[in-house]
């Protein structure tokens, strides 16, 4: 898995009016931050990981290869971007996992047996079930 740690200096903040908790207070203060990070601009990830990440997040990407991250959860400025900091993090960490391989394994003789045995048993409780001829 590739680490990726963005510097401050490639996020672009921004501030609304908040929808979170604050009363009427969010009426008043801009208090949501919002993120804007592009992808293509970005001089810490190599042309490698930028295609990867351009393929893993199309659906979250803008037209211009910006990130856009909204966050209005607390009451503070200051929480509210990093929050988006956060969620950008994580954001770029699972685009970037790799799962390991699944190696295929032959099932043990006594599972094989077993397994038979478990079937053979249901088979005769079923067709205990059946009505008897005569």
């Amino acid at each position: 898995m590739i680490s990726v740690q963005i510097p401050f200096a490639e996020m672009d903040f921004t501030y609304a009016r908040s929808r979170g908790p604050g009363g009427q207070n969010v009426n008043r203060t801009n208090s949501a931050a919002i993120l804007r990070w592009n992808l293509w601009q970005s001089q810490v990830l190599s042309s490698e990981v930028k295609e990867k990440l351009a393929l893993k997040l199309h659906g979250k990407l803008t037209e211009e290869g910006d990130l856009i991250i909204r966050s209005d959860v607390h009451r503070d400025q200051d929480q509210n971007r990093s929050e988006c900091i956060r969620r950008l993090h994580e954001t770029l960490r699972k685009a970037l996992f790799v799962p390991k391989k699944r190696v295929a394994t032959k099932p043990t003789k006594s599972s094989v047996r077993k397994r038979l045995e478990s079937k053979k048993q249901h088979s005769e409780i079923k067709s205990l079930r059946q009505k008897v001829r005569t």
